[in-house]
C-alpha cells in the first residue's frame, strides 16, 4: 500500500559510538521513510504487520552497508508507529536471498582487520551489531511483537540474530549453527547471552562449542523455534500464527515485557563480549585465517550461483 507520511519527527539517532543529540526540527531528514536500498519493506494494514525482507547484492552476511540500513530502518519504524502512519502490531524479518536467511558476520571484513591489528574496528562492527539486536529484543520500546521468518539456512551471526526475536518461524529442512570455533573463534554477537538465558549455561556451551549444525526441528524441540512450517510455506504460517494471535496480541506483549524484566540483559553485558571476541580474533594465527577465506569464497561462489 502507499502512505501518506506525516513530517518526520525527531528521532534518536546513534552513532558507532552510541547516541547523540536528537536531530533538530531544521534539520529534517531528506531519505524518504523505509528507502533503504538492502531492505525491503510492506506494510499489511489487516494484519497491522511490516513486513521486510534482506535483499542483498553481495554475499549474504552483516556487513557494514546492511548494519546501517538496520539501524535507520529501526528508527523509521520507531518514527512511523510514533507518528500514527504505521499502526505496527507485528514486525517480521526474513531474506529474499534462496536458500539462506543469513550467514552471519563480514568473514572478509573480520581478516582485513585481524591482518592488520585493528581491534577498535573489530569493535566497533561488533557494537553495532549488538545495538541492533539489543534494539529488537527491546522490541524498540513499543508495543511490537517482532518475528523472524526463516526460509533458509541461519548461520553464525545469522542464528545469533534470530535468538533477539519474540517468534521465530523456520520452515522445515532449515539449518541452523554457530561455526565459529571450527576457525579459532567465538559467536560474539549474543549467542551466549541469548542462549544461557533460554537453555542455561552449561546448554548453551555445549551448542557454541560443537560447531555443529542444528536442524529446525531440533530447534523447535529446544523451543528456540516456535513453528515449523512445510517448505515454501513460511510466510503463509507467520500469516496464520499472527491471526490465530492478534487478540491476544497486548497480552503476548506483556508476557514478553514481564520476562525481559525477570531476565534482563543489559546491554553492556553484549559490548562485554564484543570485547572479548575482538581479544579472541587477533589471537588468531595464519591457518585460521586462511579457513575464513575458504569460507568466504564458498560464500561468493553461492551468491554467483544465486544470481546466475
Amino acid at each position: 500500500m502507499t502512505l501518506e507520511y506525516p513530517p518526520v519527527v525527531p528521532v534518536q539517532r546513534r552513532t558507532q559510538s552510541g547516541p547523540v543529540a536528537a536531530e533538530l526540527p531544521h534539520q529534517p531528514i531528506r531519505r524518504a521513510p523505509f528507502d533503504l536500498t538492502d531492505l525491503e519493506t510492506e506494510f499489511d494494514p489487516d494484519l497491522g504487520t511490516l513486513w521486510t525482507y534482506m535483499r542483498q547484492r553481495s554475499r549474504p552476511s552483516f556487513n557494514p552497508g546492511l548494519l546501517a540500513a538496520f539501524d535507520q530502518w529501526q528508527d523509521d519504524i520507531v518514527a512511523a508507529h510514533g507518528s500514527g502512519a504505521m499502526p505496527i502490531r507485528y514486525l517480521v524479518l526474513g531474506s529474499r536471498f534462496p536458500g539462506v536467511f543469513s550467514l552471519g558476520g563480514d568473514l572478509d571484513l573480520f581478516a582485513t582487520h585481524i591482518r592488520h591489528g585493528d581491534r577498535d574496528a573489530l569493535v566497533r562492527y561488533g557494537r553495532a551489531c549488538v545495538r541492533i539486536l539489543h534494539r529488537n529484543m527491546l522490541s524498540l520500546e513499543r508495543p511490537i511483537i517482532t518475528i523472524g521468518l526463516v526460509e533458509g539456512d541461519a548461520l553464525g551471526g545469522g542464528f545469533e540474530a534470530l535468538l533477539s526475536f519474540n517468534v521465530v518461524i523456520a520452515e522445515r529442512g532449515t539449518s541452523f549453527g554457530l561455526p565459529e570455533t571450527n576457525f579459532g573463534l567465538f559467536p560474539g554477537m549474543g549467542a551466549h547471552c541469548f542462549l544461557s538465558r533460554r537453555l542455561g549455561s552449561a546448554r548453551a556451551e555445549q551448542m557454541i562449542l560443537s560447531g555443529r549444525s542444528y536442524s529446525a526441528e531440533e530447534l523447535y524441540d529446544l523451543g528456540i523455534i516456535h513453528a515449523l512450517a512445510d517448505p515454501g510455506r513460511g510466510r503463509a504460517e507467520v500469516e496464520t500464527y499472527i491471526r490465530q494471535n492478534r487478540r491476544r496480541h497486548s497480552g503476548h506483549c506483556a508476557i514478553y515485557e514481564a520476562s525481559r524484566s525477570v531476565n534482563p540483559l543489559p546491554l553492556a553485558e553484549l559490548e562485554a563480549v564484543v570485547d572479548l571476541w575482538a581479544d579472541a580474533a587477533l589471537r588468531l594465527n595464519e591457518t585460521d585465517l586462511k579457513l575464513m577465506r575458504r569460507l568466504v569464497g564458498a560464500q561468493s561462489r553461492l551468491l554467483d550461483k544465486a544470481v546466475a
